[in-house]
Formats: structure tokens, C-alpha cells, sequence
């Protein structure tokens, strides 16, 4: 996965995510929507619509007092925790 920082602020990050779809940013952005601080996760697949870029740009917005990278680190944990309880209960029921 590769990951490029088209612009980060205190409480703001939009950063392009390489190699992705829609599965995995739904669960991500999903993620940092459960994330204590984050006002606003969005992405889009293709926001420059004439033809530019086409891998994911994912926009984080915060409240004043949390740092947008923090509140990546903080929703791709959640990801990971959700993924593990799947596998977890899968492997309960094979």
C-alpha cells in the first residue's frame, strides 16, 4: 500500500491511497467515522473527473484539540481490531 500526503494541517489530511477500491475505503472511512474526534472522512476515486487522478483520495477532518494523523492511526487500529474479531469468529465456527 502506498500512501502520498496531498496536504496535511493540524486538523485536516487528505492523502492519496494507492492500489485501493471501494471495499477498503468504505471500511476505513467507516472506521475514523467511529473515531472520538473526527468530524468529517470522506473519499473519492476519482476527484479530478477529466481524466487525472484515479486512486483514492481520502479527506480527514477533526475537531480542534485532535491531529488529523493521530486520527488515521487511531481509525486504522479500529480496522484492524474489526478485522481480527472477524477472523476470530470465523475460526469459531469452522
Amino acid at each position: 500500500m502506498e500512501l502520498r500526503v496531498i496536504d496535511k494541517e493540524e486538523t485536516e489530511l487528505a492523502l492519496e491511497i494507492a492500489g485501493e477500491d471501494h471495499t477498503f475505503m468504505n471500511v476505513l472511512k467507516g472506521a475514523l467515522l467511529e473515531t472520538e474526534g473526527v468530524t468529517a472522512a470522506t473519499y473519492d476515486v476519482n476527484p479530478e473527473q477529466s481524466g487525472g487522478q484515479t486512486e483514492p483520495v481520502l479527506t480527514i477532518k477533526t475537531e480542534s484539540d485532535v491531529d488529523a494523523l493521530d486520527a488515521l492511526e487511531d481509525g486504522a487500529e479500529r480496522v484492524i481490531d474489526k478485522s481480527q474479531g472477524l477472523k476470530d469468529a470465523y475460526d469459531a465456527a469452522v
